[in-house]
């Protein structure tokens, strides 16, 4: 009975894997089109053109929409459960306006929760660095090492520093 038992929870780990990882390409793309919609509003914040940030975060807003809460893990959904609001309001309310020193205050906050969402989904498939303003005392994600800066855009491009390199998804 014991050896039945055994063999049986052992099918059972190996389906549940299984459909784990099958799921996993859903979650990683979309997550991966929020990273890439993030940078976008990042670069036009960097270039210091509020209008282009206020079209590239509506993109930002809708692939935060389209992540598929379904095909994660149960520690996944609670872990995007308690970030996916907050993303929500910074990108709605970046793409709201043209007037970029307020958008510029919602992606401080909407940097540190993508950030804790890479951490969580570590799905990138090039380095993504972690860098910080010690003039905003504020940090972003960006896909390059070298600093530019999206809180001060020209007038301070390289104010900063890189503070962690986030590793590549396996």
């Amino acid at each position: 009975m014991k050896a039945i038992r055994s063999i049986f929870t052992t099918l059972l780990l190996l389906i549940i894997v299984a459909n784990v990882r099958a799921q996993t390409p859903v979650v990683s793309t979309s997550i991966t089109n929020v990273v890439t919609a993030y940078l976008d509003v990042k670069s036009a914040l960097t270039a210091d053109d509020g209008a282009v940030a206020e079209s590239k975060a509506k993109l930002l807003y809708a692939q935060i929409g389209t992540v598929p809460v379904k095909d994660m893990s149960d520690k996944q959904q609670t872990i995007w459960k308690s970030y996916v609001d907050k993303l929500s309001f910074d990108s709605r309310h970046i793409s709201e306006t043209a007037v970029i020193d307020h958008q510029r205050e919602h992606f401080a906050s909407l940097s540190k929760n993508m950030y804790a969402i890479l951490k969580a989904f570590p799905v990138n498939n090039t380095a993504i660095y972690w860098e910080y303003c010690p003039m905003k005392k504020s940090s972003w994600l960006s896909d390059k090492p070298a600093i530019e800066n999206p809180y001060y855009g020209k007038s301070m491009l390289d104010c900063g520093s890189v503070k962690e390199v986030l590793k590549v998804a396996k």
